[in-house]
């Protein structure tokens, strides 16, 4: 054992029924480093962690944690190792304190009665540890996205974890919380912490870590000094080929005769007096900041939401959505932010996702058709190259890109004329969305108009051929393509 490291994985291999996840993986992490764990949707990143965290038992290969093999971990043997991962899915009690959160399964007893005092005290000093002010009486339900993540950071650390495993721990955040994570990782890092610190976004990498270790199709692929390596060196590696266009160039498919969705003096869900155009063969690009009203507004066209004044178009014809079922009939459809919530349903094949929105048509007496349903699901996994091992697979053992993918497929089976994406490629990776965007343009060639809400300003730049800028709720500007400027779109979404 080299004392240097304080956990090596050695030849880890993990396989599923008809799917090698891992393959004969090594890596190690030394004391008080951040090591960068990247590689796209599918990878295997994932599977890793848990193998870790005791979530995953390895068909093979060895876990070695200061010196101490093993050749497979426990949830309570990594923790009594002093391995902790904080997950994008936080492990808290909304309707307990950050206190009583941070002592969640070991509260301080006074004889048999809880000391929520001496928890409280305990908590304040473990918020100090990591420059966070949080009151430790105030309900976790109560506190923003960021400090709910802060609390897990302190949970770990209280519970003496040597080794931290963050897995996308950017994405639910606002940029601000961010810096703020930021600022705690260096910290315990400084205190002889070690991080594995996994993301999509290649721009933190650079920013936090000291070495970063590439997985492609579960096989482990090289591990580089991140000082000495470059953006285009990790996409090459990582997707292993090179992207020498991230936004596929497409034709002018813009029919502007032809108005797919108008919306005239529309007031709702937050959202005051939006009025525009979308035409045929259009993506019309939503800009703004977290909490603009872009994502109300895809709700109230979606008939999530009703509106409560003005009127909308479909195609000419006004229509009223009350639910979504009345604007999936109409021809709308909604790839929405939060892809595993309210995107798909996890627990059930890609046939069944797939064939969602259609069931009705490919049905007699209630009966379904079951040859049409395996051929809808069949022809849209080819068409969108869904990575799966049949169209009977579970949709939570698919990637991020590919259950994206799923999502998109069930919209496409449905026929719909509208497609509205809802920040589409959060939390996937640079090949994937690649993929994303290239099936974007296809649809727009097909003649379908495309809504698009994106905080990436890259990719609202990018994909879009006019983009409409919302701030608190009402439209601040509209620029076409020849006029596009990241200052310009910025002035208009801080309403200066």
């Amino acid at each position: 054992m080299n004392d240097e490291y304080v956990l090596q994985l050695q030849h880890i291999t993990k396989e599923y029924p008809g799917v090698v996840a891992l393959k004969d993986v090594s890596l190690e992490v030394k004391k008080g480093e951040i090591l960068a764990l990247i590689g796209e949707n599918g990878a295997g990143k994932s599977t890793l962690i848990k193998t870790c965290s005791g979530a995953v038992i390895p068909t093979a290969g060895k876990i070695v944690v200061n010196g101490k093999t093993f050749t497979s971990m426990s949830p309570q043997l990594a923790a009594e190792n002093g391995i902790a991962i904080i997950y994008q899915e936080f492990n808290n009690v909304k309707g307990l304190s950050a206190a009583e959160n941070l002592f969640l399964g070991n509260p301080i007893k006074k004889g048999i009665v809880i000391d929520k005092k001496a928890m409280e005290r305990e908590a304040e000093k473990a918020f100090n540890q990591l420059n966070i002010k949080i009151d430790p009486k105030k309900l976790v339900g109560d506190l923003t996205v960021g400090y709910q993540q802060m609390i897990e950071i302190a949970k770990a650390i209280k519970q003496n974890a040597r080794v931290l495993i963050m897995d996308e721990p950017s994405a639910p955040l606002t940029s601000a919380e961010v810096e703020s994570m930021f600022k705690v990782c260096e910290l315990l890092k400084a205190k002889g912490v070690s991080i594995i610190y996994i993301s999509h976004r290649l721009d933190e990498i650079f920013r936090l870590s000291d070495r970063i270790v590439v997985l492609r199709d579960g096989e482990y692929v090289k591990t580089l000094i991140t000082k000495d390596s470059h953006v285009e060196e990790l996409i090459h590696l990582m997707v292993g080929r090179d992207l020498t266009e991230t936004y596929p160039a497409r034709t002018d498919c813009i029919n502007r005769d032809e108005t797919v969705l108008e919306l005239q003096n529309v007031s709702g869900n937050g959202d005051k007096d939006i009025s525009f155009q979308l035409h045929k063969g259009e993506v019309l690009g939503l800009g703004g900041l977290v909490g603009a009203g872009r994502t109300e507004l895809a709700q109230m066209i979606f008939g999530a939401v009703e509106k409560t004044s003005g009127r909308m178009f479909l195609k000419g014809k006004e229509i009223h959505p009350k639910s979504p079922r009345q604007a999936i009939d109409a021809g709308i459809a909604l790839v929405p932010e939060d892809r595993k919530r309210h995107g798909a349903l996890l627990t059930i094949s890609v046939k069944n996702n797939i064939n969602m929105p259609t069931y009705p048509k490919i049905s007699f007496l209630s009966v379904i058709k079951s040859r049409k349903e395996s051929e809808v699901a069949t022809y849209y996994q080819k068409n969108l190259l869904i990575k799966t091992p049949s169209i009977h697979q579970i949709v939570k053992n698919l990637s991020g890109g590919n259950q994206q993918k799923v999502i998109l497929g069930k919209w496409l089976a449905a026929n719909s004329e509208l497609i509205i994406f809802d920040e589409p490629t959060r939390g996937i990776d640079v090949g994937a969305k690649v993929e994303i965007y290239t099936l974007i343009n296809r649809l727009v060639e097909q003649g379908k108009s495309i809504l698009l809400i994106s905080s990436e300003m890259e990719e609202l730049m990018g994909m879009s051929d006019r983009i409409i800028v919302l701030a608190e709720g009402k439209i601040t500007g509209e620029l076409k393509r020849d006029s596009f400027d990241q200052k310009t779109i910025m002035r208009m979404a801080s309403a200066v």
